[in-house]
């Protein structure tokens, strides 16, 4: 696999990536860190990277000459335990840097590993709320080069296979945390009544969560719409653009969630948003401007929220030119990379 390379000597910032599957945390890393490196010398160390982001092996960043300081951002607790072990029992120079997206009480373990951190970044005032110390808020951006409304979006519909009628999406892992199910149960009775629009449901059920996904799509074969709600396998984050691009509308329906970029990235490719109140998702969207805000679990509600869009396309078509300008105002992945660059030369400035 080839690899933007870096001397050793180059290297200021090592984020790690310590788990294979794909997530959040890893797309966050994958979007993030190339635009990090226009103007500092970063790299990921961990499995499961594409090419394109800056990376060298876990066993470079064990040998590396432990005299220069560099910053270590970990965004998961093995990722700041294995900070600290690089630090303290194999005596590398670090300043170890964490990222908080909780928004729910830490365990006396987290708690343990954040303590022994040099600087903690919270990414929603909210998850900041739930830290015992201070935190440097960076909310996350959206590359807005990558994630852009398409020329036409009924087009664009047909080159991927689908309808070019008005498309609703779900994307995200299929799990009950993540409200698929009342996605589902709101899509079956709102479809029948808004002829020719579709709902896609887009992700992957770990194998834990095969009879929940089973569930959902016996639920839809027993309303007779598998025609119209549509099971989609998840695609690599590089794909992802061109899926959001095919909606008129995302529904985050999420009963639980750290931070949530799919209303960041919908809204960026002008997808008005309907979402629950539960992550950073009331601190993205912008009520009756770029989408509506709803209780978490409450299909009655998620049913009224999208009868209303579907029964007034005026609207969506305001909210769509809203919710791109909001993210290019708000919400640009140059933004947060320049944060926590000037974070990280602070933490080497100090030595």
């Amino acid at each position: 696999m080839s690899r933007i390379a870096l001397t050793p000597a180059k290297i200021e910032v090592i984020a790690p990536n310590l788990k294979r599957r794909l997530s959040g945390v890893t797309a966050t890393i994958v979007r993030l860190l190339p635009v990090q490196a226009r103007s500092i010398g970063i790299v990921a160390t961990g499995p499961g990277l594409p090419a394109h982001v800056p990376c060298i092996p876990l066993r470079s960043v064990i040998r590396m000459s432990g005299r220069a300081c560099r910053v270590w951002h970990a965004r998961r607790n093995t990722e700041m335990l294995f900070g600290l072990i690089l630090r303290h029992v194999l005596r590398k120079r670090l300043k170890l840097v964490f990222t908080s997206a909780s928004q729910r009480n830490h365990t006396r373990y987290t708690r343990l590993l954040i303590s022994g951190m040099d600087a903690v970044v919270a990414t929603s005032h909210k998850s900041a709320s739930y830290l015992r110390r201070p935190a440097r808020v960076i909310i996350h951006g959206i590359d807005t080069g990558t994630f852009h409304p398409p020329p036409d979006r009924r087009a664009h519909r047909r080159s991927l296979g689908l309808s070019e009628s008005v498309t609703i999406g779900c994307f995200g892992r299929i799990r009950r945390q993540k409200g698929t199910d009342v996605f589902v149960d709101a899509m079956i009775e709102v479809l029948p009544r808004h002829a020719g629009v579709t709902a896609l449901v887009m992700g992957r059920a770990a194998h834990k969560h095969g009879p929940f996904l089973q569930d959902l799509r016996e639920k839809v074969a027993r309303a007779g719409l598998r025609d119209r709600i549509l099971f989609l396998p998840e695609v690599p984050v590089e794909e992802m653009p061109r899926w959001y691009q095919a909606l008129d509308l995302l529904v985050a329906p999420q009963r639980w969630e750290g931070f949530g970029l799919t209303p960041l990235e919908a809204m960026a490719c002008g997808v008005p948003v309907i979402a629950t109140t539960v992550g950073a998702f009331d601190e993205l969207v912008v009520e009756g401007e770029t989408g509506l805000l709803i209780s978490p679990g409450d299909t009655g509600q998620m049913r009224t929220a999208v009868d209303a869009a579907m029964a007034s396309p005026a609207t969506l078509q305001q909210w769509s030119a809203a919710a791109r300008r909001h993210v290019e105002e708000r919400f640009r992945i140059e933004d947060e990379a320049t944060a926590l660059n000037a974070l990280y030369r602070e933490l080497l400035d100090g030595g």
